[in-house]
């Protein structure tokens, strides 16, 4: 088992940065491949990043490219998301992600996940 646990987020005005973490715990997640997600009321769970074991190939979505950045530090258990130029509309729940597999850009391609972290652009 994994538990995964946000940390982060917070309120920021468009233009402002904030760096997301997700601590894992309960056993080493260096082989899994970690997403992040964002969900807003009513809607579905939306994939924003990914990054791959052991090689850190990362995805993103086309609306976070050029501005966000995924990340891992396998020795400190923790994935991280740098978003930058952030817009009102990135404001979500931010969800981290974890599975013991390949890369995946659907929520379903996961079994891990952390309880999520608001995250509120003001403009």
């Amino acid at each position: 088992q994994v538990q995964l646990v946000e940390s982060g987020g917070g309120l920021v005005q468009a233009g402002g940065s904030l760096r997301l973490a997700c601590a894992a715990s309960g056993r080493s997640f260096s082989s899994f491949t970690v997403g992040w997600f964002r969900q807003v009321p009513g809607m579905e769970r939306e994939f924003v990043a990914c990054i791959s074991w052991p090689f850190g190939v990362t995805a993103y979505t086309d609306s976070v490219k050029g501005r966000f950045t995924i990340s891992r530090d396998n020795a400190k258990n923790t994935a991280y998301l740098q978003m930058n130029s952030l817009k009102p509309e990135d404001t979500a729940v931010y969800y981290c992600a974890a599975v013991n597999g390949p890369l995946a850009r659907v929520a379903s391609g996961y079994n891990y996940w952390g309880q999520g972290t608001q995250v509120t652009v003001s403009s």
